[in-house]
């Protein structure tokens, strides 16, 4: 994403080697740009954002407990709880989304 390659000059870290080429850096999954002189040209991109969420579908759930489990025990272990409805996990593993 572009905005990933957003980075402050001084806040670049380098990602490369000297003399790479744009399309060598943009190949390693790197940024770059050649427009400031003396700082990294082939950066590391920021790191995506990701927020975890309770997947709202029931039928998608991945269970994380086992039956009978409180919901304090589920959340202790980082899951999510609903105890509805039936015939799927309550206690279940949370999804990462990219915000």
């Amino acid at each position: 994403a572009k905005c990933q390659c957003k980075v402050v000059p001084k806040q670049r870290t380098n990602c490369g080697y000297p003399g790479i080429s744009a399309a060598e850096c943009k190949k390693i999954g790197c940024c770059f740009n050649a427009s400031v002189p003396s700082v990294p040209w082939c950066y590391n991109p920021k790191p995506k954002k990701v927020k975890k969420v309770c997947p709202n579908d029931p039928y998608t759930r991945i269970n994380c407990g086992y039956p009978g489990i409180t919901a304090k025990d589920c959340t202790r272990k980082g899951c999510c709880f609903r105890a509805h409805p039936a015939g799927v996990p309550w206690c279940f593993y949370h999804r990462v989304t990219e915000e």
